[in-house]
């Protein structure tokens, strides 16, 4: 099969994936093997092939956004069949013994891997996944429309219910890309008033387009009872909690942040204003996500790519010319 690897992490310019064939693999115990039918560009990937998300692995073939048809499994598979398509997202294993997934917790568990990391992800014609780690996908959206729900999608809900916004509350979002323009409708169908503000025309358009209240460069008309930070610029957080009124929560999404520059306490935080961190998801979070998806129809700004441009799409995403997701098509 054909399939693009992390071979030297480095700046994107630098060409850190290649592309290679390598044979098929094989599923083992518990595990599907998928042809894969659509797969997500997500920042993370980017933040593989840079280095900022250290490699655990060499040449691992990068993407956690995976949709794909079953056609072989391993022994123990009773859930999925033959032809049936299904989502693979970024958390793959958890331990479910550690004091974390007996509390609900399990995205925190410490013996947690993780889709495009610790093992091949989907920028590949065939992907391996463990079928306790799969979701069944709403019949409501094609290949390359459901790709973003499974990271992009599943990691805003996530994002969203960490920053705690009160019912018909003021929410800011923070960078308006694949993640933040699905977060913004699940917030808008729950009836918040929802600013955004992102320095890309194209994306202050297209939250507009969506129900946004106001799309601006530099901050919202009013102050915030919540907000996600999606952009991955520490400089940016006291920026926004300057922007939350008493008693808001800022909750940053990204896996990787720069450095948040000196916080002043009464500017910042003073009036019980809440930093919160997310950390991937527990598969509640997925299958909530993806219920609320099949019920709300949600439009998912998706461009597909074939796979053999999967290292221009990173770099595209890299320079911000990706309005919504990328999707990579094999």
């Amino acid at each position: 099969m054909i399939a693009w690897q992390v071979h030297r992490p480095g700046p994107i310019g630098t060409g850190p994936l290649r592309q290679v064939t390598m044979p098929v693999p094989e599923p083992g115990p518990g595990e599907l093997l998928l042809r894969v039918a659509a797969c997500g560009v997500c920042r993370t990937d980017l933040h593989l092939a840079e280095g900022d998300l250290p490699p655990v692995r060499p040449d691992t073939v990068p993407g956690h956004e995976i949709v794909g048809e079953v056609v072989d499994a391993g022994v123990d598979v009773a859930d999925f069949a033959t032809g049936d398509r299904v989502g693979v997202a970024w958390l793959r294993h958890t331990d479910q013994t550690c004091r974390y997934c007996r509390a609900g917790a399990e995205n925190l568990c410490p013996a947690s891997r993780y889709t495009g990391w610790h093992a091949d992800g989907g920028y590949a014609q065939y992907a391996v996944a463990p079928a306790d780690y799969a979701y069944q996908l709403p019949g409501t959206y094609d290949d390359v429309h459901v790709a973003p729900l499974l990271c992009a999608g599943i990691i805003g809900y996530r994002a969203l219910r960490r920053a705690d916004l009160p019912p018909g509350g003021r929410l800011g979002i923070y960078g308006f890309g694949a993640s933040a323009h699905l977060a913004a409708q699940v917030a808008l169908a729950e009836g918040a008033t929802v600013h955004v503000v992102t320095r890309a025309a194209a994306a202050r358009q297209l939250a507009l387009d969506l129900g946004a209240a106001s799309a601006a460069a530099d901050r919202p008309p009013e102050p915030l009872d919540a907000a996600v930070l999606f952009a991955p610029v520490g400089s940016l957080v006291p920026v926004v909690l300057s922007h939350l009124d008493r008693g808001g929560t800022l909750a940053i999404a990204g896996i990787h942040l720069t450095d948040i520059p000196v916080l002043n306490y009464e500017e910042h935080l003073f009036y019980e204003r809440s930093l919160r961190s997310v950390t991937a998801n527990t598969r509640d979070d997925g299958r909530e996500f993806l219920a609320f998806a099949r019920d709300h129809p949600l439009r998912v700004s998706a461009t597909p790519r074939p796979l053999a441009e999967a290292d221009e799409a990173l770099s595209d995403l890299a320079a911000d010319r990706v309005t919504g997701a990328a999707v990579l098509v094999p």
